[in-house]
């Protein structure tokens, strides 16, 4: 397997040969629905992957929250399916309900356990959430619920940091993220799930893996297979792509719009001549001693001759005699 043909970028072509999102966690406060609407408007894909996490029924049912944007990132997926890409659905833990419906399609949408995605170039990998291999999620239901509670109050303190960045002109920064990696057992689950899925994928015989669960963007290649985590939209707001040549690459979309909205050099700004007022004509009219030889307002245009007006006095004396 040649690694080469991985990397990590933030170019934006606008048509893929694959797509993979998930942890959209749609009906939540956390979600990022702007960017990622901004994100399905830029980009489109042969095949769309859901995997695992789109909408947030744990969440959904503690507190409803669904802002209109919500509602428009379903109809845009439904939109993309309808005009011909092939949408792949896979269930995650928070959108567990929808597991019932495997094997079923509904709008053009397929709902999958898992799935086999073959590259360009002749790779297999395996598409799969990957909750299935959480041990807390398992075995400690929980104390996964606690988590998840923990985690959206971060994710609301996120939202509100990031509010302030903005006004202060800032950039996206995921302060939720932040503390995550700096927490040491963080990391060491992490790692402990990405060694876990390369191992099933190895025994299952496939050259990677492909998953979300863990909100971390990564793709590195682990004892000689692949691994791709193709992030959240909560937090890192990225996604996996697939170009026409079988490179795989990770999509950082707020580095996107960063690059995007860089500030330009400064123009140096010229003075705008308006012309004049209809008042101050018609003023300069009823009183042409007052007038200057040229007309201030073009000084290269020389002054024409001056015309005298009649007082509107005299011309109403005239009228009734």
């Amino acid at each position: 397997m040649d690694m080469g043909d991985c990397q990590v970028t933030h170019s934006m072509p606008t048509h893929w040969r694959a797509i993979w999102i998930s942890d959209l966690h749609l009906g939540t406060a956390g979600c990022n629905a702007a960017h990622l609407l901004d994100f399905l408007k830029h980009n489109d894909a042969d095949t769309i992957y859901l995997v695992g996490d789109i909408i947030d029924g744990w969440q959904l049912r503690k507190n409803w929250v669904w802002p209109r944007a919500h509602n428009d990132v379903v109809q845009k997926i439904l939109r993309k399916a309808r005009k011909g890409s092939r949408v792949v659905f896979i269930p995650g833990n928070h959108d567990e309900f929808a597991r019932q419906f495997i094997g079923y399609a509904f709008g053009d949408i397929e709902v999958q356990a898992d799935a086999v995605h073959v590259t360009a170039d002749g790779r297999r990998l395996w598409v799969t959430h990957g909750d299935q291999f959480d041990g807390v999620i398992q075995h400690s239901k929980w104390l996964a619920h606690l988590g998840d509670t923990l985690y959206t109050f971060t994710l609301w303190l996120n939202l509100h940091f990031n509010r302030v960045r903005r006004r202060m002109g800032l950039h996206y920064w995921s302060l939720s993220q932040y503390l995550k990696h700096r927490v040491k057992n963080a990391v060491s689950f992490i790692t402990d799930f990405e060694e876990v899925l390369v191992s099933e994928a190895r025994r299952q015989g496939y050259d990677g893996v492909v998953c979300g669960h863990i909100h971390k963007a990564e793709m590195r290649e682990i004892d000689g297979l692949l691994y791709c985590n193709d992030g959240d939209w909560v937090e890192s707001l990225s996604a996996l792509v697939e170009d026409q040549d079988g490179k795989l690459q990770l999509l950082f979309w707020t580095d996107a719009l960063q690059q995007e909205t860089a500030p330009t050099k400064s123009r140096r700004r010229r003075a705008v001549e308006l012309p004049a007022l209809p008042s101050a004509v018609h003023a300069r009219r009823m009183n042409p001693d007052d007038e200057e030889d040229s007309d201030p307002l073009d000084p290269a245009r020389p002054a024409g001759p001056t015309r005298t007006v009649q007082p509107a006095r005299r011309v109403r004396e005239t009228a009734d005699a």
